[in-house]
């Protein structure tokens, strides 16, 4: 039974409706149709999950998503993304935890999506990933498919203003199964699904069927295709920033009250 994700799907169907997004999926047909699945992509914007979900949805699945556990406490998205059986990662608590969690719903034989760059890349550019997807898959037995999802930035993503235009193309493309040795390094498997990761999204890049208006600011497209979106370099080093002024803004909350 599910008394929420399938509501929420059909919510989110009328929306593309009315938007009049134009959403083109590929290579659909590398989703199993049962049994665990890992499907790891790309992280470009707010929405990502929405239409990696979509794409998996021609196949008759339902994906549990890893989210970070802000958005489990938000008062609005948190009992959804209960209700939908997702997966909350604390970014400050132990990785296996989630980890662990995803690998149980792995083993009952489920889908788990995850963007194993841990966060969204503001240069539009695959980062390097961690090593959660691989270990949930090895660990769960699980099929390993890379996806990469593009023009979901232009609607919400960092550091931009929501847009939520109409007629925006929206482009998911799913790769090929990774094969993997059961005892294999986590690491080596990444590296390999990364490269996957990369090769979808540059191929995304290449049919991508919308361009900038030239009058516009073409803030979306990466650097290195002749966009204004930050260098990879830019971003990382705005990513790190974030971190550290996360992880400052927690220490402060577990800090106990000075005596007075």
């Amino acid at each position: 039974m599910e008394p929420v994700y399938k509501p929420v799907i059909g919510i989110a169907l009328s929306l593309f409706k009315i938007m009049g997004w134009k959403i083109r999926t590929f290579g659909v047909g590398n989703v199993p149709t049962a049994g665990p699945v890992v499907l790891a992509s790309n992280h470009v914007g707010y929405l990502d999950f929405v239409f990696v979900g979509y794409a998996a949805r021609e196949r008759g699945r339902l994906v549990r998503f890893m989210a970070k556990k802000e958005v489990f406490d938000h008062k609005v998205s948190g009992p959804l993304m209960r209700g939908m059986k997702h997966i909350p990662v604390d970014r400050f608590a132990r990785a296996s935890d989630s980890v662990d969690l995803a690998v149980e719903y792995l083993k009952r034989g489920e889908a788990v999506g995850t963007f194993p760059e841990g966060t969204i890349s503001r240069s539009f550019v695959p980062r390097a990933g961690r090593t959660g997807a691989a270990r949930m898959a090895m660990q769960g037995g699980a099929v390993l498919v890379p996806v990469a999802v593009w023009g979901t930035q232009r609607i919400l993503t960092k550091d931009r203003p929501q847009n939520f235009e109409r007629k925006v193309a929206i482009d998911v493309h799913v790769g090929a199964p990774l094969a993997y040795e059961p005892n294999e390094d986590a690491g080596r498997v990444t590296t390999r699904l990364m490269a996957s990761i990369t090769e979808l999204t540059d191929r995304a890049h290449r049919v991508y069927p919308q361009e900038p208006d030239p009058a516009e600011d073409a803030w979306w497209l990466p650097a290195h295709l002749g966009g204004s979106a930050p260098t990879v370099e830019e971003a990382d080093a705005k990513a790190r920033r974030d971190s550290e002024l996360r992880r400052e803004r927690r220490n402060l909350q577990e800090r106990p009250p000075a005596d007075g």
